[in-house]
């Protein structure tokens, strides 16, 4: 299988005045492609650091990140934004939609961004959300949309630009248990149908034992999650 995203010596630290605060200390991660990999760890523990790097939205003090065999560090700001954009996904908690625009609208941007025709744009969103069940709610603003629409909005944000890595900071977190259940699913679902990976970090453990493998963000460093809890399936 080829490495979708491959992590060496990750560190990350802040500096206040004398003291240094260590997150992430050389932390080693490989993400096969189609792989669904679910991160839990305490609050705090520094998983969304770890997704900030992961996703290139920020730059870690030490250690490299290769995403489809590219070292995204080595890149220029202006470079990695264009990455992101033809290579990542993001699916977070609260889902960031753009209240003033339609779920349509909200789900083309990022092709539009990327200099799409808005035709072409317009006709892959459609296309992306009838996938995630919304054809019937297009046109509508996310006021207009229940807790599950509006992640499934998200989602289908997130896969519209067809990246091979998507990157979830607690997604069912903020659902309730059924509306919870439909979204993995549907994660599942398109997990099969177009080979994405997902890494999902999550507190949500009876999410996270049903994804393809677990792992544990403690004092920096990765583990298997289950040589540190006696989970039940």
């Amino acid at each position: 299988m080829s490495k979708v995203l491959h992590c060496s010596q990750l560190s990350k630290s802040y500096k206040q005045g004398d003291i240094e605060t260590k997150i992430l200390d050389k932390l080693e991660l490989t993400v096969e492609k189609g792989e669904l990999l679910a991160i839990v760890g305490s609050s705090g523990c520094g998983k969304s650091t770890f997704l900030h790097l992961a996703g290139a939205l920020d730059l870690p003090s030490s250690g490299e990140v290769f995403i489809n065999d590219v070292n995204i560090l080595s890149l220029s700001d202006k470079e990695r934004a264009t990455f992101r954009n033809q290579h990542i996904g993001f699916i977070y908690q609260f889902h960031h939609l753009m209240m003033e625009f339609t779920a349509l609208e909200n789900v083309a941007m990022p092709l539009l961004i990327r200099g799409d025709k808005p035709k072409q744009a317009i006709a892959a969103a459609s296309e992306v959300l009838s996938q995630v069940g919304l054809a019937h709610r297009l046109n509508h603003r996310p006021s207009e949309l229940s807790g599950g629409e509006r992640q499934r909005t998200a989602i289908a944000r997130a896969l519209v630009t067809k990246p091979s890595l998507i990157l979830a900071d607690e997604p069912t977190g903020n659902l309730d248990r059924d509306t919870a259940e439909q979204i993995y699913q549907l994660i599942r679902s398109l997990n099969k149908s177009v080979q994405t990976s997902f890494v999902v970090v999550t507190h949500d453990i009876a999410l996270a034992m049903r994804m393809d493998r677990q792992l544990k963000l403690d004092h920096g460093k990765l583990s298997n999650f289950a040589e540190h809890n006696n989970v039940s399936n």
